[in-house]
This record gives C-alpha cells, structure tokens and sequence, in this order.
C-alpha cells in the first residue's frame, strides 16, 4: 500500500482528517491535481470590464491572465510563454493591447495569439505557440477559471449561483476594497473553519450579534423558494463523487432589526438590486468549487477567495462589492462597509494558525464533529472522496 493509500485507510467517519493531510508534502502536491482539475473562483467580471483589461489568478505554482479581449469576450490564458516557460505578467492586475515577455520580448494578442518572436529560425509556425487557453465560465457576475483540460460541469449549481447573484444584481456591481491575508496554514483547515459557525459565538462576538446562524440548529436548508424573492436553498456536497462541481446556497436570517452586516445593522450603502429592494434581513450565503465562498447581504456582497500556497501556507483574499454607481465618501463609509468582515477575517487568521499549531502536535489525533458542523463534515468527506479518486489514480 503507497503511503497517501495508507493515509486514506486512516480515515474516520464523521472525524476530522488524519494528520498527514494537513502536513505532508506529498498529500498538497496531490491536492493540488485535485484542486486543478475543478473550478476556482477567479474575480469579478468588473476587474476586466473593457477591452485590454487584465488580471491575474494563481493556484499553487498555476497562473492565470483573466482578459477582456478586443471582441469584448472573456479568456482565460495561462500565464507562461510559449518560449522557454516563463511567467509574462507579474502584476496582479493591468491594461493594454499586448502582453509582452519580459525574458525575450515575445509578444502575444489580447486572445492569446502570438504576435512577434525574433530571430526564430525558418519553419517556425507562430500559430502553434499561442499562449495556451484555460475554461472559463461567468456565473451571476463571478468568474471561474480551471487549470484543467475538462474541469467538471456545473450542473443544477450553476441555476442555484445565478438566482442568488442575480437576485443581488452582483453582474452590475463594482469592488469597494480588496483585502489579502496570509495564513499559516493548510488550506482544508482555513476551509473547514469556513463551513461550520460552531466556533463563531467564542470568536467572533461581532458576527454571532447580527446572524441566526451563530446559533445551535440555525443552519438549515430548504428548497422551497422564498415568497418574496423566489430563491430556493441548494445543496451539491454529497460524499459520493457524481461527476458535478460542488455547490452551496444557503439563505439564513439576521438579527431582529438587523438590515445588513454593520456594527449597528443598519444600511451601509445603496440597495444591491431587487435583493436590496426590501431590506428583509436577509443574507444569503454561495459557494461554487472547493476554493470560495461569497455573502450576500442587501447592500453589498463579499467575496472570499482561497489560495492554497503550501503544506502550510494559504492566502486568503476579501473583496467588498458594491451596486455599480455607488462612490466612497458619496454613498458608503469605506471603514463602515469593511469593519465586519475585516475584523472577523483577522480572527479567523488567528484562530486558524492556533488550529494548525495543534494539528501539528504530536498529541493530536482526530475529533468527532458537532451537530453544529454538518458543513464541515459534509466538505471533509467530499474533499476525501475525489482525493481518494486522485491518488488511485497516480
């Protein structure tokens, strides 16, 4: 038995993971053929809202160019060339008619087609060294990218992100702030803290005050629309693979009195389409693949992004969004919108890191998890059954 096949027989149901998966090198490495093959959450379709706008996403040592082409089409392209392999773009995000090597000037169209290469010898086919092409899909404004050949299908997941997003008016929006934490850590520990509120009433007093779901049996789901908004909870996090990406949409209350997530529930900046029409204190909470997540409230939307980076290192991205329209200064308070968010992600850092401490020691061993993590229990055994398909097939 291989040492990753002897780690799956391991495993405990209804147990968090065996050591070696938050630690070993090996295990990342094979996360990282999993995580590839589905689909990762890019950005915001306003980052590349026109022509020869451009930004980039990564995944592991994978990186990506998001562009808006001069036909107004999306295109994902990988962001190595095709001369002897090296990164193009360096920045995160910019503008232009090209994208030129910085190692020999090798420059490329906005689709990706190469445009000039010195001094190649005769026979050389400059169609066959365009820049490679990633699948790209837009869903409610959200732009995902795979690192894949034939990354898998949506399915019903798709419909279910684009009622939410859409009910939000999120493919109008514009971003606020973007914010980037570094967390010492594996990427399933950041993203199982993120699938369970069992820890969210001792860690985050700010959160608990102004959502239900910091309360026992608060998480629950149901697929009969809402009256008012016609949107249905949706769940896709089976543990038996079925070929599909895995989805989430999950409507929970605020507060009693509580419009948004501010320090005081009251509004923060305009209403965010017909979802911000009413002020039903609602938030709604989406994901779509195994790296993000997304809430949104009737005033604005975040937007997490999760990067896994190493064994123990994980970035984590925020992004505020906003109506599109909508200024700082005129229409929100910058430090208003952010506060909630910011704070609760900083101790999320913290108590992450704490987790990872613990999980390194040589007295952890796997615990049993609460009613109040069926998320987390739910993505651990989705997680172990594609790695699963992953290693039988190394």
């Amino acid at each position: 038995m291989t040492p990753l096949k002897a780690l799956l027989a391991d495993l405990r149901p209804g147990h968090s993971l065996p050591q070696g998966f938050y630690l070993r090198s090996d295990v990342f490495d094979a996360d990282l053929r999993l995580l590839a093959g589905r689909w990762t959450l890019a950005g915001h379709v306003s980052e590349a809202a026109e022509p020869g706008d451009w930004f980039t996403a990564e995944l592991g040592a994978e990186s990506a160019i998001v562009v808006r082409g001069e036909d107004g089409a999306l295109r994902a392209l990988a962001n190595v060339c095709r001369h002897r392999g090296s990164r193009i773009c360096d920045e995160p995000r910019g503008q232009g008619a090209l994208f030129t090597c910085p190692y020999h000037a090798w420059s490329y169209r906005l689709d990706g087609a190469l445009r000039s290469a010195r001094e190649m010898p005769a026979g050389f086919d400059p169609a066959a060294h365009r820049l490679k092409a990633l699948p790209l899909k837009v869903v409610g404004g959200l732009i995902f990218i795979s690192f894949g050949h034939s990354p898998p299908p949506f399915g019903d997941g798709e419909a279910a992100i684009q009622a939410m997003t859409e009910l939000y008016d999120w493919p109008s929006a514009r971003i606020a702030e973007r914010r980037t934490w570094r967390v010492a850590a594996n990427w399933k520990l950041v993203m199982e803290n993120y699938h369970e509120c069992y820890h969210c009433g001792p860690a985050h007093p700010e959160f608990a005050v102004l959502h239900a779901l910091a309360r026992p049996n608060a998480r629950s789901l149901s697929s009969a629309p809402d009256p008012a908004t016609g949107l249905a909870d949706f769940e896709a996090w089976e543990a038996a693979a079925d070929g599909l990406e895995v989805a989430r949409v999950m409507r929970s209350a605020l507060s009693e009195g509580a419009v948004t997530g501010s320090a005081d529930g009251r509004p923060l900046a305009p209403p965010m389409g017909l979802g911000g029409a009413r002020w039903d204190g609602l938030s709604v909470f989406g994901e779509l693949g195994f790296l993000s997540a997304f809430l949104a409230y009737a005033d604005h939307g975040v937007i997490y992004r999760f990067i896994p980076r190493g064994p123990l290192d994980t970035e984590m991205e925020v992004i505020w969004i906003v109506a599109g329209g909508s200024e700082a200064g005129r229409d929100y308070d910058l430090d208003r919108l952010t506060w909630l968010w910011d704070v609760t992600s900083r101790a999320d850092k913290r108590i992450i890191e704490r987790n990872q401490a613990g999980v390194s020691s040589r007295a952890y061993e796997p615990g049993p998890y609460s009613l109040m993590e069926p998320g987390t229990r739910a993505y651990v055994e989705r997680y172990a059954t594609e790695f699963a398909e992953v290693v039988h097939g190394l």
